[in-house]
């Protein structure tokens, strides 16, 4: 039986997260959802590769519990399990009982902070300080001296400051001979993504001018509040979030588009409550346009290894459509990346908080990619993106890593007629 809110607020004294004896009540009720049956295990990256019950879904949910309950003090240990929780939410997909897992863990951290989280945790946490570091990336090749300091930086942190993807000229001439007569729409470039997916944007920029789009950004950098909502920080997130919405509003566009997946729940899910335009994946947009059947695109004799990040299949879906825009490039082979195990283990900034472990995620799936030998590899998903090029770059010859939007685009011979 769940402990009396108000005595388990009073347990846990005077820290200053603990909101309100509502707050904990409202925790607790959410873990007592749990039956303890274990399903979820076999989901869960940590357990996996750890076979430690702390390390687990319903592990986890037991320390929130006894925490909030005010029957165990949150010592380093405890926080530390349940900070190397990646927040993928594959439990919570295949729980028979729907526990809200991710709003557990959510809770729970937003209850205990603020900790300590490590010296880069802590300057990198903040989505400005990422933007940032990205932009310092941008200037290596003009700047000597900013490749030999980031030699200095931890491998998990190197490529923020060392590679930004090049944006293909053909990219930037757009598609001028169409006219946009559909109406106008809003992309939403993100924090960091707005440095590291800029060929991402540039493409979707082509093809959404190719079907005859007036596409229009956010001013700024706004970020949707997903890495200060993980880390348990609520009144960042929804700042943050409450900022882009207010960009976006400013934008006036139809619909607001989304071309990485870890930004897609967290904006969909906040700007619907601002009462702003609907939030769609862009993949799934571009795909169900009726005006897509006249685009042509270049044949592409590769094999492509496609990596559906969690953030597509747990929160965003819309899976099918990734197919079905990648099967319009004649001779392409689209070679599926197996789920199992499903985390490449970037979530967010995990891989620079947590890099022994994300790195370990990275190299499974790296192997199950190396397997198909592949010419290049494919991602939705910015930070799964970084993390791959992370890996991959020490290789001599390592597969480009691109969003499936950047292909597409790369292809593209005509614009609508």
């Amino acid at each position: 039986m769940a402990a009396d809110p108000l005595e388990a607020a009073s347990r846990l004294g005077s820290a200053p997260a603990i909101a309100s004896a509502r707050a904990v009540g409202g925790l607790l009720a959410l873990a007592d959802q749990c039956v303890m049956c274990g399903l979820c295990l076999p989901h869960c990256p940590t357990y996996r590769i750890s076979l430690d019950e702390a390390e687990s879904p319903r592990g986890r949910i037991a320390l929130a519990r006894w925490i909030a309950g005010g029957r165990l003090e949150p010592d380093p240990t405890a926080l530390r399990h349940l900070d190397q929780c990646l927040s993928c939410l594959s439990c919570q997909k295949v729980c028979p009982s729907e526990v809200r897992y991710g709003e557990i863990i959510t809770q729970t951290r937003a209850m205990l902070a603020p900790r300590p989280r490590g010296v880069f945790g802590r300057l990198l946490a903040d989505p400005a300080r990422l933007v940032a570091l990205a932009r310092i990336g941008a200037r290596t090749k003009a700047h000597r001296w900013l490749p030999r300091l980031a030699r200095w930086l931890p491998s998990s942190v190197r490529t923020l400051a060392e590679r930004v993807p090049a944006v293909p000229a053909a990219m930037t001439l757009g598609t001028p001979h169409v006219a946009p007569d559909r109406g106008r729409v809003t992309l939403f470039r993100g924090c960091v993504a707005s440095v590291y997916d800029r060929d991402t944007h540039a493409a979707a920029r082509v093809l959404l001018g190719a079907l005859g789009y007036e596409v229009v950004v956010p001013a700024g950098t706004p970020c949707c509040g997903a890495l200060s909502r993980h880390a348990g920080d609520i009144e960042a997130a929804d700042r943050e979030v409450g900022e882009a919405c207010a960009a976006i509003a400013e934008t006036d566009g139809a619909a607001v588009l989304v071309s990485a997946s870890g930004c897609f729940g967290d904006l969909r899910d906040h700007a619907s409550r601002a009462g702003g335009p609907p939030v769609v994946d862009i993949h799934a947009f571009l795909a169900r346009d009726a005006r897509l059947a006249t685009l042509r695109f270049r044949p592409l004799a590769a094999r492509a290894a496609l990596h559906l990040p969690c953030t597509q299949v747990n929160v965003v879906g819309e899976i099918a459509s990734i197919g079905a825009l990648l099967a319009r490039i004649p001779g392409l082979t689209v070679l599926n990346v197996p789920e199992q195990p499903r985390c490449c283990g970037a979530a967010g900034n995990y891989f620079i908080e947590h890099p022994a472990i994300a790195d370990r995620l990275r190299d499974e799936k790296l192997a199950q990619i190396d397997a198909g030998t592949p010419d290049l590899v494919l991602t939705t998903n910015i930070g799964c993106r970084i993390h791959f090029a992370n890996g991959l770059r020490t290789r001599a010859a390592a597969p480009p890593v691109l969003h499936p939007l950047a292909l597409l685009a790369q292809q593209l011979e005509n614009g609508a007629s």
